[in-house]
């Protein structure tokens, strides 16, 4: 709002500094700054609100140190992540950009499923919260509404590099066109053609490669979620590993969407896609300003309506800047956490049926709750899963180069 509110005075009134809000820099150091100011103000009100209203975590009793003392920490914090997200948005960013407004509708499709099945928890007394069948559902759903979006919208399109330049310095890209390319990392020539997947049916089968892009989305958009969902186990984790990954998104975003680095690093230029940096910048924000109130001991839990909405934004955004082939290097956290419930359970089963019993392979999963039966305190493990995610998040800002 305040970008139209701007670029009116700068153009009609010649205000000395209003035209400032015309670059992306500025109006993502303030989107950032605002989104800082947002957690910080509104987070003591919000915790003293859920305490009132008795919206505390009912926590299981899984043996692990610490556990019983964190009984009736207010969750439902994710509500003030989704505001320290929204405010700064929509005062900073263009809102006739679509990509911004895929990121809005994601945030609030999320963060509704989320507050769904925390409101089931909380003030139903139902420990399952909402059934995971329309967790799911609401994943696809949203999956559908992305790759839609992404898929058929004039607004969405690329600029590929081409051999001729009018100057030696000047980069030349051809005309804006619809694609469904995205970039593989580590490959010199590292674009790859959804489209191509399709090209066995024959002449024209390239308009039905949707029915290969949109599954895809759908598949990126459930894992990310449920990734981030389950990652959210001990103080402050998801929230540190989402700002990292944030940041990274946003220097991603800013490269693609400038003609001149995209140029330099030899990457696909996408049109408007640099306007996400405002939204990005507002993400890591509202993460970081959590984190004051989630940081050992937390004050506050997230809940699904924070986690499901992180999880969902890094997967709609990575997708939308073509760069979701790095979503297992730059979400190897989220990955690994994913991955080690899932081997669990299917040992569990397996040791099960064939030798009558369950077997596991790690202590307990999520694999930081493995860590915890191994005796490291929590706020030790959150720090080392930091580490670990800002290594995986410089190696993939590398990939622009390593090839």
């Amino acid at each position: 709002m305040l970008y139209y509110l701007f670029e009116y005075l700068d153009k009609y009134y010649d205000i000395p500094g209003t035209g400032v809000f015309q670059y992306i820099t500025f109006r993502a150091a303030m989107s950032i700054i605002a989104s800082l100011l947002v957690s910080l103000l509104l987070g003591k009100r919000v915790i003293q609100y859920l305490l009132r209203k008795q919206v505390g975590e009912s926590i299981r009793d899984l043996g692990l140190e610490g556990q019983k003392q964190k009984s009736g920490t207010p969750t439902m914090g994710g509500l003030l992540i989704l505001s320290a997200i929204l405010i700064p948005t929509l005062l900073f960013a263009r809102l006739d950009n679509i990509y911004i407004l895929l990121l809005i509708i994601s945030t609030l499709w999320m963060g509704f499923i989320g507050f769904l099945d925390d409101y089931i928890k909380v003030f139903k007394k139902n420990k399952q919260g909402l059934r995971g069948v329309f967790k799911v559902l609401g994943q696809i759903g949203l999956g559908i509404i992305v790759g839609g979006v992404l898929y058929f919208h004039p607004d969405v399109v690329i600029k590929e590099k081409t051999t001729q330049r009018l100057t030696a310095d000047a980069p030349l890209f051809d005309a804006a066109h619809k694609s469904t390319k995205t970039s593989i990392p580590f490959l010199k020539n590292n674009e790859l053609d959804y489209s191509e997947a399709v090209s066995w049916l024959g002449e024209g089968a390239v308009k039905w490669s949707w029915l290969l892009f949109i599954p895809i989305v759908i598949f990126i958009v459930t894992a990310v979620s449920n990734g981030a969902n389950l990652t959210d186990g001990i103080d402050g984790l998801a929230t540190g590993v989402s700002a990292i990954i944030g940041v990274t998104l946003g220097i991603l975003a800013y490269v693609s969407g400038s003609i001149v680095f995209a140029d330099y690093l030899n990457i696909m230029y996408i049109p408007y896609s640099g306007e996400m940096v405002i939204f990005m910048a507002a993400f890591v924000g509202a993460c970081i300003g959590f984190l004051w109130y989630n940081a050992y001991p937390a004050q506050v839990f997230m809940g699904d309506t924070g986690s499901l909405s992180l999880g969902g934004i890094i997967a709609v955004f990575a997708i939308a800047i073509r760069k979701e082939l790095l979503i297992p290097i730059l979400c190897g956290i989220f990955l690994i956490e994913n991955l080690s419930v899932v081997l669990q359970v299917s040992y569990f089963k397996y040791t099960r049926k064939k030798f009558g019993e369950g077997r596991r392979i790690f202590k307990m999963s999520p694999l930081h709750h493995h860590y915890q039966k191994l005796g490291l305190h929590e706020s030790k493990i959150v720090t080392r899963f930091w580490i670990v995610g800002i290594m995986l998040a410089v190696l993939t800002i590398v990939t622009l180069k390593l090839r």
